[in-house]
């Protein structure tokens, strides 16, 4: 593994101030689907760089860089060579570090992300465990048992993987190997203490370089305890999830890991931070925020729910509520790299509490059925997402959905990369669809990715979404971006907020934030007369007879102080 030290470190000070994350603006970059510098095909690190300006102006406090490792991409990154040092089709450490310099100058954190749960099958560490014999301490690194049958021929249990098919493979020696995803993705063993330590050190050797926090990956899965004689997949299934013992799934001891995490968090001042990706029951998620133990956690409540007013409210309350029981704040988020992108979800039929998420059967029909009403879902996009960003929490935002970008769903099998879609045919179409390079010219081999083509095929009208066609017009969903975050930054204050009546509709939601900010949404296709919420008379773009101001609307008011309907509005009384 890689050790080598940072000779350059960034003389750039951002703040010291350690409750930064706590309302911060991350945007979240996928890095091989960002910019591409070198015509590659492949989004890089110099290119990010490059970028640096369009963040700024975007408003955004904090990036979120997704994989940067080593990786032979056997998904999509998360399958990690080696957790300090840089993917050579992407960049350098001499690149990253001065990637980080630029964005530490524009005041911009960054937040890298971090896989414990497994590492690549290249890993040095698993190609030793394979040229090593059973119960060696180099396969007690990783979960290693004997098969079932009479030559260890069967797996040690019928689990399946994540990404489907079984969730063992066999070795050259016979033993078989734990994979809660692909198979090129060995489980880590964390009750192995050099793993513990090994991943202390990889902690300080980005904190060192001036990584500012770390999203934890699977951050539920790394506690495993699995008995001698394994439950059958149809008992493992029927184990309760929520009361700390499951063996492979949010067990109390994950939480001692991340304590000692805590410590080396506090060795820097900053703090350096930390945002579990926990799928767990809401109820659970209090622990990984801890103050303790990783200090946040994504909340994916409102990712998985329909553009519905009561949904929303529900959504909100309970978690503001937890976030103020366990000291830290909630996150909020629509879209990221492993899901069907908002402004296309909310164009499609509502789930109805049905078990079919972020618009999967959809995809798996190419994206012709059902029909996707486009202007509806981008319409709804803008109106959700104006409405999360006036809330108390972090809130991310996935590369691209600052153009209102729509999913691709029709990439050609061949060009497919993502695991799950050649694990499950037919039942799983993958990720490819909000992984597409993004858009930044209106024309060109790439829309502007790079030099030359992508390395996901970008569909003909993307050139309609980039920050090209955007940038000028005050009426793009870029604008409304750039406006909400710069608004975000001086309207902020604490993190609590007043739920407002709304007589006789259902369908809109109204809270008011300390300072006299009024956030009102229409969920419902009708409109709802300002006056009647006491903003009455309100105009796009100034202040009207009460002293109430518009702020920033995801679409223009009526004449007649009208909010349309699937529209939100800041305005200030």
């Amino acid at each position: 593994m890689t050790d080598t030290l940072r000779t350059a470190p960034s003389t750039e000070l951002l703040t010291d101030d350690p409750t930064w994350w706590r309302q911060a603006a991350v945007y979240q970059i996928y890095p091989r689907s960002f910019a591409d510098s070198n015509g590659d095909g492949i989004g890089d690190l110099p290119g990010i760089t490059a970028k640096v300006p369009y963040l700024t102006q975007l408003g955004v406090d904090a990036v979120w860089l997704s994989p940067f490792y080593p990786s032979a991409l056997a998904d999509g990154g998360y399958d990690v060579d080696d957790y300090r040092d840089v993917d050579p089709k992407i960049g350098t450490l001499a690149q990253f570090d001065e990637m980080i310099d630029a964005l530490h100058a524009a005041g911009i954190r960054v937040i890298a992300d971090l896989v414990p749960n497994h590492s690549s099958d290249r890993h040095v560490w698993f190609q030793e465990a394979l040229a090593a014999p059973a119960g060696s301490p180099a396969r007690a690194r990783y979960i290693f048992r004997d098969g079932l049958g009479d030559g260890g021929e069967l797996p040690p249990s019928d689990w399946t993987s994540i990404f489907g098919g079984p969730a063992w493979t066999r070795v050259a020696d016979g033993q078989w190997y734990l994979h809660s995803f692909a198979s090129e993705q060995p489980d880590w063993d964390w009750d192995n203490p050099e793993v513990r330590e090994d991943f202390l050190t990889t902690l300080r050797f980005w904190s060192d370089r001036g990584v500012d926090g770390f999203r934890v990956d699977v951050a539920h899965g790394l506690a495993k305890s699995l008995p001698e004689v394994l439950p059958s997949k149809a008992e493992l299934d029927a184990l309760p999830k929520a009361d700390g013992d499951h063996p492979l799934w949010d067990r109390d001891e994950v939480h001692e890991i991340y304590a000692s995490w805590r410590e080396v968090f506090d060795e820097y001042d900053p703090p350096r931070i930390a945002v579990a990706e926990a799928w767990v029951e809401p109820s659970r998620r209090a622990r990984y925020a801890s103050a303790s133990g990783l200090g946040q956690a994504f909340n994916f409540d409102l990712l998985e729910a329909d553009f519905d007013a009561t949904q929303f409210h529900d959504i909100i309350t309970y978690n503001l509520d937890a976030a103020e029981a366990s000291g830290s704040s909630t996150t909020w988020v629509f879209s990221n790299h492993d899901v069907v992108r908002h402004a296309t979800r909310y164009g499609l039929p509502a789930l109805d509490g049905r078990d079919v998420k972020q618009g999967a059967e959809w995809l798996l029909s190419g994206g012709t059925s059902p029909e996707v009403d486009v202007e509806t879902g981008l319409r709804r996009a803008r109106a959700a997402s104006l409405f999360m960003l006036g809330l108390p929490g972090s809130a991310y935002v996935y590369q691209g959905e600052e153009l209102g970008l729509p999913e691709v769903a029709d990439i050609p099998a061949d060009e497919r990369q993502d695991p799950s879609f050649f694990r499950n045919p037919g039942v799983d179409i993958g990720r490819d669809g909000c992984r597409v390079p993004l858009p930044w010219a209106c024309e060109g081999s790439s829309f502007g990715f790079g030099p030359g083509d992508a390395h996901l095929p970008q569909p003909s009208w993307f050139g309609e979404y980039s920050v090209e066609a955007e940038d000028a017009d005050p009426a793009s969903t870029l604008a409304l971006y750039r406006a909400a975050l710069a608004a975000r930054r001086d309207l902020q204050t604490d993190e609590t907020l007043e739920w407002l009546p709304v007589d006789g509709r259902d369908d809109v939601l109204h809270f008011v934030r300390p300072g006299g900010w009024h956030v009102v949404c229409v969920f419902g296709t009708e409109p709802v007369d300002l006056a009647a919420l006491g903003l009455g008379g309100a105009a796009s773009g100034g202040a009207v007879s009460d002293g109430a101001e518009v702020l920033v609307a995801s679409g223009p008011l009526s004449d007649a102080g009208q909010l349309p309907g699937e529209t939100a509005a800041w305005l200030r009384a």
